[in-house]
């Protein structure tokens, strides 16, 4: 790996952070401070902390970050479900949903090739 630039998963959760960010400027003004901040904080969230951890020395690190990425992961599946509840998305829209847990693939098949890595050494 040359760079978490050269990542499908950091550049897709990047994208997606777009989604997020367009998708709550829809909200009410109410939530500005709270939902729609939180939710736009997860989304960062996810591609900072494998940035973060790719830049790290040892590749026990890199996963370290990438777990928080996982949990960012469900931070904000967790949001978009509770938006759908007080009604700010639509809950036949799975496409949200859809796209997280693509990226959330990917990530995890990271996870699993980095811990294989680990396990080589």
């Amino acid at each position: 790996m040359k760079t978490h630039h050269d990542l499908d998963v950091w550049k897709n959760s990047i994208a997606f952070t777009k989604v997020i960010y367009q998708t709550t400027k829809s909200f009410p003004d109410d939530e500005k401070f709270g939902l729609v901040s939180q939710m736009r904080r997860s989304a960062v969230s996810i591609s900072s902390n494998i940035a973060e951890g790719a830049a790290r020395w040892s590749n026990k690190e890199f996963l370290n970050f990438l777990y928080y990425s996982l949990g960012s992961i469900s931070e904000l599946e967790t949001q978009i479900f509770v938006a759908q509840e007080l009604g700010y998305i639509e809950k036949n829209n799975g496409f949200l949903i859809a796209e997280l847990n693509s990226i959330k693939k990917l990530l995890l098949g990271l996870i699993n090739f980095i811990k294989k890595r680990l396990k080589c050494k």
